[in-house]
């Protein structure tokens, strides 16, 4: 089914029927019109039904026209109405039990979304998959690039739920250097060089400050997870981009700005 198509851009938007999600999951996918498949890598965009508010054909076909990106097989996954079930974290569940979906939703990506595309556009490279999401979206993204590193190569996380934690805030026993999930997924696992992270904060992303250290909370849980990354060992200059967008919000605008920066620093 064909969606608006930009110049550069050929949309289209597909249903697929998921056993494992018990849903209908809409596929939002953009192709350059004038590259062979097989010269194509791979990009998952969780809540994909932003892409079409973004007029994300117009940014890719900018992008194309000036040779900025290479070639990539884009596929917006859309969100459904148990979002914050799918988005959690896979093993951990955070304090309220929320993510129950997630197991299922990372089985989902392997087991029935990547089946669909070789089925549905055989000639597509799978030599590089690259992940991305927004929000809960962009926890989701990076929580499973991090626990199948390597199926991935970039990972892009723009205003990312990444204050996902084991203990309510509110609770004295609250420690946010134990607690928060990701940051404590990366810390105990692994080095995985060929990985590169992008995170996007914008400066009015919320106004909460749960510490009291007159830094928005959505800026220090990103910056506690890049402070993880390096103790890791990855690189500040290479593994990494980090942006934070003036005035930036925790919406669509915000995300759409940043988004060409994503795409030009991991597919050059």
């Amino acid at each position: 089914m064909q969606m608006d198509e930009a110049k550069l851009v050929t949309a289209e938007k597909h249903i697929l029927p998921s056993k494992l999600l018990s849903r209908e999951v809409t596929l939002y996918i953009y192709f350059p019109k004038a590259t062979a498949f097989s010269e194509m890598n791979v990009l998952l965009i969780n809540d994909g039904q932003d892409l079409i508010t973004m007029n994300f054909n117009e940014i890719l076909s900018v992008l194309y026209k000036s040779q900025s990106i290479k070639p990539l097989f884009c596929v917006g996954i859309g969100c459904g109405a148990e979002r914050k079930e799918e988005y959690g974290t896979a093993k951990f569940l955070d304090y309220k039990g929320r993510g129950t979906k997630a197991k299922a939703y990372q089985r989902f990506i392997f087991e029935e979304l990547f089946p669909f595309i070789k089925n549905k556009y055989p000639n597509v490279s799978f030599s590089e998959k690259s992940f991305c999401g927004f929000s809960m979206g962009g926890l989701s993204a990076l929580d499973i690039v991090w626990n199948y590193p390597k199926e991935f190569k970039n990972v892009g996380v723009f205003s990312g739920s990444l204050w996902w934690r084991l203990v309510s805030q509110d609770d004295t026993a609250f420690d946010e250097d134990n607690d928060r999930i990701m940051q404590l997924q990366i810390r105990n696992g692994g080095f995985y060089p060929w990985l590169k992270f992008f995170f996007e904060t914008g400066t009015s992303d919320e106004t909460a400050d749960r510490n009291k250290n007159g830094v928005i909370d959505s800026i220090d849980d990103t910056v506690a997870i890049i402070n993880e990354l390096l103790k890791k060992g990855y690189s500040a200059y290479s593994h990494i981009r980090y942006i934070e967008l003036k005035d930036g919000k925790h919406d669509v605008a915000t995300w759409a700005k940043a988004f060409p920066e994503f795409l030009k620093w991991a597919f050059n």
